[in-house]
């Protein structure tokens, strides 16, 4: 029996889809199997398996059922969460009926949660994992599949090696067992919302800020998971919410890509920010673990980037709680974010750590500091809009990050700024920097040899691609402590850097850019000329 007539056996309506499908179609959906990869799956939904449907969930779940029946002694207990896409509540059904066929217990939410919820409710119920049913930020096509270990972080290199083992082994997909709640009496269980209110209690514990201003905000949730636990944590401002945004809808209907990286994705708030006068803007991502923020200044708003976000962020924490560091205050961040930021905590005596791009690394650092008592977690970031400024959570969280980009607007509103004049500041202080991210789609098996074979140009040009790079990072041998990915990163005689990275979850090669000049005008020539060479040799 060949793969297609095996997935046609599986249903009525599987077999309806596929031999509705186009030859090139059929190829890209049975070319592989959806990876489980370190951070999980994610892919487009549909019927094969190269999709994200039922029967991949349960291949995945079966296999973190094995893996936790092989390494955890005694009552083994999973949390799931899941967010507004399509399908998101089915799916995690689906994966509590397949952990309740093997006696796990199951703590569900019984309503649409943001990741970093989940990534509290796994300690705060003392679960040995977690599962959030989400794709993030990705477009309505696309849904995933998140593991969280029993600290409530994403699962590193090693334990996340032993899970894809236990999931690859898993081949006969139709004959997983998977209990339906009816049959599932004492094994799943609905969480109240008294997890949820212990999350926002200890988010609130955050706050360094509590002078009141006059400050307007406008906040989006992108039809996701941020209206309810967004606007309670910031009950008390003047907020207005995007209407046509409000509620939960798994085709984004009002937007390309409910992603608050994209330029457009906040355009219908900034236009309810102008009709009501409001100061600055923020939105969060379907599973509230991004946020992205316009800011009003000189009368029209302005889009600021993850890095500069994560540095302003930064200075506003580290400014309120320099006096109460710890021992060895440290931040954490990412090898392909922007260096503003880490300039900025070192200038309040803080270290800076490095980890390969995902917030999993960065929950793994705060497990274990934790753990061996050698360092104080002060604040983590990345340059794709996640922040984490306590160890409530182990993963990014936007909740937190709302309302502390609430009262840093504040802060500076009453001292007569606005982030942008803050942001400007902090170039004052440790010069100007123009971080950027182009990222190239390449779709299917073709995209994904190109992809290949961008990479593997780059490498045999090293050093040879720029005129002034003084040295080729690769991590795909492992730097430092660091785990191997394929990532490069060219280095610079004055600092700037620019970094190729294949995207771990979409079709996509992302380039990241970091360039220091004496103004904008300056650091955007220069990095448009890297950028160019970059562009030319994928192209």
């Amino acid at each position: 029996m060949t793969d297609f007539e095996y997935w046609c056996s599986l249903d009525e309506a599987t077999r309806s889809e596929l031999e509705s499908l186009d030859a090139k179609e059929l190829e890209d959906r049975f070319y592989k199997s959806l990876e489980f990869g370190t951070g999980g799956m994610r892919g487009i939904m549909g019927a094969g398996p190269n999709r994200m449907n039922q029967y991949t969930i349960a291949k995945a779940t079966e296999g973190l059922a094995n893996y936790l029946e092989a390494f955890v002694p005694g009552e083994k207990s999973v949390a799931i969460a899941y967010d507004s896409r399509n399908n998101s509540s089915s799916f995690a059904l689906t994966a509590a009926g397949v952990l309740a066929a093997h006696g796990i217990k199951v703590h569900i939410f019984g309503t649409l949660m943001p990741t970093p919820v989940l990534s509290f409710a796994v300690r705060k119920l003392g679960c040995s994992a977690g599962i959030v049913v989400t794709a993030s930020h990705n477009p309505k096509e696309y849904n995933g599949y998140k593991v969280y270990d029993a600290n409530g972080c994403q699962l590193v290199p090693g334990d996340a090696d032993r899970l894809i083992t236990f999931v690859n082994a898993v081949e006969d997909v139709k004959n997983i067992a998977v209990l339906s709640p009816a049959e599932s009496a004492g094994l799943i269980e609905y969480i109240g919302d008294e997890v949820l209110d212990s999350f926002l209690d200890e988010v609130k514990k955050l706050s360094v800020y509590s002078d009141k201003s006059d400050l307007k905000i406008v906040y989006t949730p992108l039809h996701g998971t941020g209206n309810i636990p967004v606007r309670r944590i910031l009950e008390g401002r003047d907020v207005s919410v995007v209407k046509e945004q409000e509620m939960p809808d798994g085709n984004f209907s009002t937007v390309r890509s409910p992603n608050p990286e994209e330029k457009d994705a906040l355009n219908l708030a900034i236009e309810q920010a102008r009709r009501e006068n409001a100061d600055i803007v923020i939105g969060t991502d379907p599973d509230c673990d991004r946020v992205g923020v316009a800011v009003k200044h000189n009368g029209e708003f302005v889009l600021l980037t993850g890095n500069q976000t994560g540095a302003l962020l930064l200075d506003f924490v580290l400014k309120f709680k320099k006096d109460s560091f710890g021992k060895n205050p440290t931040v954490v961040t990412t090898i392909v974010t922007g260096s503003l930021g880490a300039d900025t905590a070192k200038s309040y005596g803080c270290d800076v750590v490095y980890t390969l791009t995902g917030f999993k690394y960065i929950g793994d650092r705060i497990c274990r500091w934790e753990k061996d008592g050698s360092r104080t977690y002060v604040f983590g970031y990345e340059e794709s809009y996640g922040y984490l400024a306590g160890t409530h959570a182990r993963d990014k969280d936007a909740v937190s990050a709302a309302m502390l980009v609430a009262e840093m607007a504040a802060y500076h509103k009453n001292n007569g700024r606005t982030l942008v004049d803050a942001l400007e500041s902090l170039y004052g202080r440790f010069g100007y920097y123009l971080d950027s991210l182009e990222t190239v789609v390449l779709k299917g098996k073709e995209g994904s040899e190109k992809i290949k074979a961008s990479m593997s140009a780059m490498r045999s040009a090293g050093k040879t691609l720029f005129d002034d790079c003084v040295n080729v990072e690769d991590y795909s041998e492992g730097f430092g402590e660091l785990p191997k990915e394929n990532v490069l990163r060219f280095i610079f005689a004055d600092g700037s850097w620019a970094a190729a990275r294949p995207s771990g979850t979409e079709p996509k090669l992302k380039l990241y850019f970091s360039v220091k000049g004496k103004n904008r005008e300056a650091a955007l020539e220069r990095q448009e000329k890297i950028k160019q060479i970059l562009l030319n040799l994928v192209q």
